[in-house]
């Protein structure tokens, strides 16, 4: 079925009938693959009830509904589209984030782990491991922009799961980051797979959309993701904007927090 627009799809998904397809049962929290109809239209989307959230010790309970849809907030703010159309709204199984279901293209995935015989040139090596017959793995990404936008997204929102299974490529060559409700902790808890540019120079496209993004954490924004988020994590956003614009670099690893989640994929 053809995707609708941006305005459609947002209409869509808040006031459209929820029809639950199935669970998707890899998920560590309760996520359903759903239809959604509203005036003709027609989409799936992923609808995660916020009573399905499991207690996780260091994000307070029955918040990662919201953060999913802070996150779609923030993405939008930087004009580069990272998350699939995301809201807060009731469904059946009660109150919970509703997000754009994306079907990934028929690509070779762009982060992975590559036998080390296989790894091309112009991989990002991030962490190696071995298989029971002894075999070699490299966990490596691509060196793509689109990849690179992600990495600076992750790190404004303090993405603590950015897993290689959480990036989806759609037919159109659009890159999606899905799955962001470990994201906005006050304190540093960047774990991702895409450590390849660590203390590299940002992207010039960078330093526009971070100005651009710090102004209207500071204004309008500022004022919508209050709905979602506390004012301590609200006021670290900003922090974490600045910090970037003023080292002009991806960040490093936190030495006391794992860098890469688990699973990686």
């Amino acid at each position: 079925m053809p995707s609708p627009d941006l305005v459609e799809a947002l209409d869509l998904l808040t006031h459209g009938e929820l029809t639950i397809e199935g669970r998707l049962v890899d998920a560590s929290n309760l996520t359903l693959r759903c239809r959604v109809r509203w005036e003709g239209q027609e989409a799936r989307c992923v609808y995660k009830p916020v009573e399905g959230e499991r207690p996780l010790w260091d994000f307070p309970d029955h918040t990662l509904a919201r953060r999913e849809v802070a996150a779609y907030l923030v993405s939008e703010a930087t004009g580069w589209a990272l998350v699939p159309p995301t809201v807060l709204r009731d469904g059946p199984l009660g109150v919970g984030s509703c997000q754009l279901w994306i079907d990934p293209a028929d690509r070779e995935p762009l982060v992975g782990f590559i036998p080390d015989d296989q790894l091309p040139a112009d991989w990002h090596p991030i962490a190696t491991a071995t298989d029971p017959t002894g075999q070699r793995y490299t966990l490596a990404h691509a060196d793509d922009a689109r990849l690179a936008r992600m990495a600076v997204f992750d790190a404004v929102v303090n993405n603590a799961d950015r897993k290689g299974g959480h990036l989806l490529e759609a037919a159109d060559a659009s890159l999606y980051g899905v799955d962001n409700g470990l994201c906005f902790h006050p304190e540093p808890k960047l774990r991702t797979v895409l450590w390849g540019w660590a203390d590299q120079p940002l992207p010039e496209e960078a330093e526009p959309v971070l100005a651009q993004l710090g102004a209207a954490v500071a204004g309008d924004l500022g004022r919508r993701l209050a709905t979602y988020l506390s004012e301590a994590e609200v006021a670290a956003l900003a922090d974490r904007i600045e910090t970037l614009r003023r080292r002009g670099r991806f960040p490093l690893p936190h030495p006391e927090w794992p860098a890469v989640p688990w699973p990686p994929m």
